[in-house]
């Protein structure tokens, strides 16, 4: 009976284990290992493996039963009994592929296993930096949120006096009119931003299984290296998978080319006859004699190095490619790192000068409360917008160290 009062919280014990805030770092190790999509590459990883064991194995032995010369015609037709020609046979063959072409088999399961991996590297790959900015994002949308909460809570409070400054009669009913629209364009955007929340918390929980994620612990520092990236290239995930492509391409040339040399076979049988004669035993040998390879095995051998040849200049398409992309995200990262650095030093405190000069000229009666929205709404634009570049840089950092790192880092 306690147990089962009890069965419900056991039950639960994985789920509270990952529970609680995640970090930058423990969303990406969440991610690699709960990500259902990096544990289908590992399946097929193991798939490889196992086809590995029978790369290269004979052929099964065949059983072979029959009638030999059974008579259909004459005068002992339908009659075996009569004669001492018919036979019943029982015998069993096992082919022999040349040992090239097992060797060969053995080398393309080999690269098969070396795909897969690739290809789960790639994926897990895509996942972390998946994780990373979505980690990022949501960082900074809650960043966002309590900045706007912070104007909202100062402009309440100008507005809150403008009543009281109307009931008093220092102050004119419009203005108040003035105060509450500026609250509400600001409570638009608030409503932005906590569906910009949301959906950060969705992507979040995409990559790493949490359902309701929280955000812990600082941001990271993420320094981007723009010479180490250029030099690890070659060691990057897709680079890697489309070269254990080459390799696979590479052995089918090396099966192909195998089929020019003959295989063998071997056949045991025995023959039993009517009781009154003697019986048989036959054994013999078969060799497959490859004499048309122009038309057959060099047509192979031919499609595989033209696909081989395919492989190998993907790969340096691939490369150009992801060198482009990386140069091109680089002068971005350059930009919004010099956007962000004057929205922090320049247009922020502006918009915070303005609103202490506009507060104080409205104690002074020198202002109206349209200039202090204005000022408010200003600073939003301006915190927003300096979040919204500091997010940037973030997500750039992220992109890059993790999309363009060598596997060998």
């Amino acid at each position: 009976m306690r147990f089962i009062l009890f069965a419900p919280l056991l039950a639960a014990i994985p789920g509270l284990a990952y529970a609680g805030p995640l970090t930058f770092d423990a969303a990406l190790e969440r991610a690699r290992a709960a990500a259902p999509s990096i544990k289908a590459k590992a399946l097929g990883v193991d798939a490889a493996r196992s086809a590995r064991t029978a790369a290269g194995a004979l052929p099964d032995p065949k059983l072979e039963v029959g009638v030999e010369s059974f008579p259909i015609s004459g005068p002992l037709a339908f009659e075996p009994n009569r004669d001492d020609f018919t036979m019943l046979r029982v015998g069993a063959s096992q082919d022999v592929p040349n040992l090239a072409k097992r060797h060969a088999q053995q080398a393309r399961a080999d690269a098969d296993i070396g795909a897969a991996d690739a290809d789960r590297a790639v994926e897990g790959r895509t996942v972390e930096v998946g994780t990373a900015i979505a980690w990022i994002n949501l960082a900074y949308a809650e960043r966002r949120l309590a900045a706007l909460d912070d104007i909202l809570t100062n402009l309440e409070g100008v507005v809150k006096t403008t009543v009281k400054g109307v009931a008093s009669g220092t102050a004119r009913p419009a203005q108040t009119l003035a105060g509450e629209q500026a609250l509400a364009v600001l409570g638009d955007r608030r409503s932005e931003l906590v569906s910009q929340v949301a959906r950060a918390k969705a992507m979040l929980t995409r990559w790493t299984g949490e359902a309701d994620p929280e955000i812990a612990g600082p941001m990271p520092e993420l320094t981007v290296n723009a010479g180490a990236l250029h030099a690890g290239l070659d060691g990057h995930p897709a680079i890697r998978l489309i070269d254990a492509r080459q390799r696979q391409a590479d052995a089918d040339v090396t099966v192909a080319d195998a089929g020019r040399r003959s295989d063998f076979g071997v056949n045991l049988g025995y023959q039993r006859r009517d009781p009154r004669f003697g019986d048989y035993v036959s054994a013999g040998v078969t060799v497959s004699l490859p004499f048309f390879t122009r038309r057959r095995q060099n047509g192979e051998i031919g499609d595989a190095q033209a696909k081989a040849g395919q492989v190998m200049a993907e790969r340096e398409a691939a490369r150009r490619a992801i060198t482009a992309d990386l140069e091109s995200n680089l002068a971005d990262h350059i930009m919004h790192h010099d956007q962000w650095m004057r929205a922090r030093d320049t247009l922020q405190p502006l918009a915070e000068e303005r609103v202490r000069l506009e507060t104080a000229s409205y104690a002074a009666g020198r202002a109206t409360l349209i200039d202090i929205a204005d000022a408010y709404a200003a600073l939003a634009d301006a915190r927003l917008t300096t979040l919204d570049r500091e997010a940037m840089v973030a997500a750039d950092g992220a992109r890059l160290t993790l999309t363009y790192r060598s596997n060998d880092q």
